[in-house]
């Protein structure tokens, strides 16, 4: 991202590995979430590719991710009772009360809510709730930061395009 932004993976070089996953998903979570900074509400949800992605969906998408990853996995509750997309690609879908201020807040308060939820929790832990049955937490962290890591990318060059433009 071109927002300059705390690097917390610097911080934790010689840490245990469950301090570097966390450094490293919560620096792609605040880079992701920080690529929104700046920019107008219609610049953050400009369209420039085929699909719904735009800044704003990419990180309303990241919502998504951490209530997948660290709420219906670990508690088992339904996408329903979270009170989220069933799919992917409609969490990219973008409403009239989204706004870069609100979507920004959601996620920040989905973020903590994930580390709240997995604060007790070791990376060999199993989380049960996922469609392809038992995960460890060591492997959700290692999937959500590669999918943070790639929407990260995308948001670098979508954010290249409109401040180009």
């Amino acid at each position: 991202m071109s927002v300059p932004l705390a690097a917390f993976a610097e911080n934790a070089i010689r840490q245990p590995h469950r301090a570097q996953f966390e450094a490293f998903l919560d620096d792609h979570r605040n880079m992701l979430n920080g690529c929104l900074h700046g920019l107008t509400e219609e610049q953050a949800r400009r369209s420039l590719v085929a699909s719904r992605t735009t800044l704003l969906g990419l990180v309303k998408h990241a919502i998504l991710v951490e209530k997948v990853w660290f709420d219906e996995a670990i508690t088992c509750r339904s996408r329903a009772e979270i009170g989220i997309a069933a799919t992917p690609d409609e969490s990219f879908i973008l409403t009239d009360a989204d706004t870069i201020a609100s979507v920004q807040r959601a996620h920040q308060e989905a973020c903590e809510a994930a580390r709240r939820a997995t604060s007790s929790l070791a990376l060999d832990d199993e989380l049960l709730g996922n469609r392809r049955g038992p995960l460890t937490l060591h492997w959700v962290y290692l999937h959500v930061l590669r999918e943070l890591a790639q929407h990260c990318g995308h948001a670098d060059i979508l954010r290249e395009q409109i401040l180009d433009n």
